[in-house]
């Protein structure tokens, strides 16, 4: 079981799967993003209108370790959580279960750089979202 602070359920459809029936590779990263995202807005840091968001994120890195199948036709728990917060980036983690949070399908990482949108350059991160993320997640590295 995950010990990751955010979880949502997801249903695994028909247009995510490849050719022989199984989560196109792809996929699990995009599952993996949502989920972070809506971590994001629970947060506080709503970046999805960009004239009025605090910033901008740009992901610099992101990897998957592949550890087993998901079927089409059946659903995925998707935790996400922070692991380090720096000055302007954060590296964020995930980990994808079968839906009975007993089987690791996946997990990985990613890092994001927080950007001005204006200038297009890399800026502290929002000290509301700083706090928030502390606040959420004592144990984190910074």
């Amino acid at each position: 079981m995950s010990q990751l602070p955010y979880s949502e359920i997801i249903q695994v459809r028909y247009r995510d799967l490849d050719a022989q029936g199984h989560l196109y590779f792809a996929n699990y990263l995009v599952y993996a993003d949502e989920v972070l995202g809506a971590y994001m807005v629970k947060l506080g840091l709503n970046i999805l209108n960009p004239s009025t968001a605090p910033c901008m994120i740009f992901t610099v890195n992101i990897n998957c370790e592949y550890i087993s199948e998901v079927a089409g036709d059946s659903e995925v728990a998707v935790y996400t959580g922070y692991s380090r917060i720096g000055n302007s980036s954060a590296d964020a983690v995930f980990e994808i279960y079968g839906h009975e949070g007993k089987s690791l399908m996946a997990k990985g990482s990613l890092t994001q750089v927080f950007v001005n949108p204006k200038t297009r350059k890399s800026m502290p991160i929002p000290e509301f979202y700083r706090k928030a993320l502390i606040q959420n997640q004592p144990n984190l590295e910074y």
